[in-house]
């Protein structure tokens, strides 16, 4: 089942990445994201792709140019994931086969991505926007369009979350923070993965 939870592995080292990536795939996250401000971001990416790449989507966080995403798309990196809504990059991520997905917070910002091409729409930070914002922008936004809440986003709040209308969440320093062992992510990861399941049927 391809769950729409993307794991945030900021700060996670390639000697490390593996493990990780493989307790976030027997758990039931299969989207992986590698921040480019984590240390050596593309040998972490490149190792991850090669482990679970077959069956999860990996690629980069924290992408501000379009140098970052060919970089990515070189280490086996499939998706890019911004803070902000770069046109630039979302077609250099299209034009390179991979999933886009800009940092939004604003319906000028949401619609610009949109035509810009990308894939889903990262509301971010999803703290100031709560779920009220969220039901506002639905109004105004594709039907189809899949939105995904960062940053404020957790188990605790799944369900309100999506009875709202959101399509997924990305999680990072509630499922993994540098010093977590593969056992803890995995059962943080566990955790998430029932919450949301909890979320979709009260839905």
């Amino acid at each position: 089942m391809d769950r729409p939870l993307i794991a945030i592995l900021r700060g996670v080292t390639p000697n490390e990445v593996v493990a990780i990536g493989r307790a976030l795939l027997d758990s039931g996250i299969t989207r992986m994201e590698v921040p480019l401000n984590s240390p050596d971001p593309l040998d972490s990416i490149a190792r991850l792709a090669g482990a679970v790449g077959s069956d999860a989507l990996v690629g980069a966080g924290t992408v501000l140019s379009e140098e970052d995403v060919h970089a990515v798309a070189d280490s086996g990196g499939r998706m890019i994931v911004s803070p902000d809504c770069n046109p630039a990059v979302i077609s250099a991520a299209k034009a390179g086969g991979m999933k886009s997905y800009p940092g939004v917070f604003t319906p000028s910002e949401c619609f610009a991505a949109l035509r810009a091409g990308a894939d889903g729409l990262k509301l971010f930070p999803a703290s100031l926007i709560g779920p009220a914002g969220l039901g506002a922008l639905r109004a105004v936004l594709p039907a189809d369009t899949e939105t995904y809440a960062v940053g404020g986003a957790g188990p605790e709040n799944f369900a309100e979350w999506l009875k709202a209308g959101i399509t997924g969440f990305g999680i990072g320093t509630s499922l993994y923070s540098p010093g977590f062992s593969a056992d803890d992510v995995r059962a943080r990861a566990q955790k998430m993965v029932e919450a949301y399941d909890a979320g979709i049927a009260l839905r």
